[in-house]
């Protein structure tokens, strides 16, 4: 079982290829959700490491030790460290992530909203660039840089455009605008962000009838 397969908590069946879940799509949205949780449990200082799900069983998995008798520094580190050698994100990208989470959550109470709002964010953002990007979705993997830049046009007519055919569209727009500003996320993190994501989806298998 590789370790991605342990962070899910899945089983992979005797003989079966697991190697197509190794750095997918769900592996990237977990390491993200540990990412979040480890800059939460050191900027915090939470100690109860039961109270971030994810965190605790990334580090019992990899049994990454506590640094300086502080949960969430080694894990942070270990876990950024994954996301750059698997997906290439830049250090920028954590950077923003740190301050997002510095500005908005003041004590533990703060992270159930925050979380809660960033996975507004996230779903709407998700939802309207799966409606702007239907066909793209289907551009061959060699096309790495080219849907790259239709994302990041995606990304920026989200933020900017007003006039929408769709008001259903036009109106989520609105909501991700809200969310960008509350969590202070740039428009060059969020295309990181979709990109990522747009280009992990495209790789997922596609399920057995």
């Amino acid at each position: 079982m590789s370790i991605f397969s342990k962070l899910l908590g899945k089983k992979t069946a005797e003989g079966a290829d697991e190697t197509v879940r190794v750095g997918g799509m769900e592996d990237f949205m977990t390491l993200i959700r540990v990412y979040y949780q480890a800059v939460m449990a050191a900027q915090l200082g939470i100690s109860n490491i039961n109270f971030l799900p994810d965190l605790a069983v990334f580090k019992r998995t990899l049994k990454v030790p506590t640094q300086n008798n502080k949960l969430g520094i080694a894990e942070r580190t270990r876990c950024r460290k994954m996301l750059m050698d698997i997906y290439g994100l830049p250090e920028t990208f954590f950077k923003e992530i740190d301050v997002s989470i510095k500005r908005n959550c003041r004590n533990v109470n703060d992270i159930k909203n925050y979380l809660f709002m960033f996975q507004g964010f996230s779903q709407d953002l998700m939802m309207v660039i799966g409606n702007l990007m239907q066909w793209k979705f289907r551009m061959p993997g060699v096309f790495k840089k080219m849907l790259r830049n239709m994302t990041e046009k995606a990304v920026h007519d989200i933020l900017t455009k007003v006039d929408w055919k769709d008001d259903g569209v036009r109106k989520t727009c609105g909501n991700i605008r809200q969310y960008q500003h509350a969590l202070g996320y740039s428009e060059s993190w969020m295309t990181e962000y979709v990109y990522n994501i747009v280009l992990l989806a495209k790789k997922e298998p596609k399920p057995k009838a």
